[in-house]
């Protein structure tokens, strides 16, 4: 009787903390480059989504940092940019730094091409959703906009990438 009432208060709806600082994330991505380079998935598409992820997690760190009433001089950037060198950690492990031509005009690592530039297309995806939201008298145009947009540029993003690499 007191597993199935533990199992049942399990399912009620309460509130869940995440620390989205830790090293998990970048680990789980070079796993996941890994596994991708097995499949067959360009190493720069993963880095793509990767920069992504990572952005979002220095997001959620501003999230709790204003949770908090953590504030200082250019805490915004310093969050932002340590959260995407979080991906030197996946060069730690098994990942080996292989540059490579890039566009035929500079030499780089395609995860870190990729990374440098899944951040950047989500951080101006999230700008691009906060002018739109203002634009429409702060309010989302449908349902899960603010997921839907970020999604639909990174697969476009990776798309292209594919035909390009």
């Amino acid at each position: 009787m007191r597993k199935i009432l533990i199992g049942l208060l399990s399912l009620l709806p309460i509130s869940a903390y995440a620390n989205p600082a830790c090293p998990v994330c970048t680990i789980a991505i070079g796993a996941g480059l890994d596994i991708a380079r097995r499949l067959g998935v360009p190493d720069s598409v993963v880095g793509l989504w990767a920069g992504a992820l990572l952005t979002l997690l220095g997001y959620w760190t501003l999230k709790f940092m204003d949770k908090r009433n953590w504030h200082f001089r250019g805490r915004d950037t310093i969050v932002i940019v340590l959260s995407i060198a979080m991906v030197a950690f996946a060069y730690v492990g098994p990942v080996k730094y292989n540059p490579t031509l890039i566009c035929g005009s500079f030499v780089m690592d395609p995860v870190l091409f990729g990374t440098i530039c899944g951040a950047l297309l989500f951080i101006l995806t999230s700008k691009l959703y906060q002018w739109m939201k203002n634009k429409n008298g702060g309010h989302a145009h449908f349902p899960f906009e603010k997921v839907v947009l970020p999604i639909v540029v990174l697969a476009l993003a990776s798309w292209l990438m594919m035909i390009c690499f």
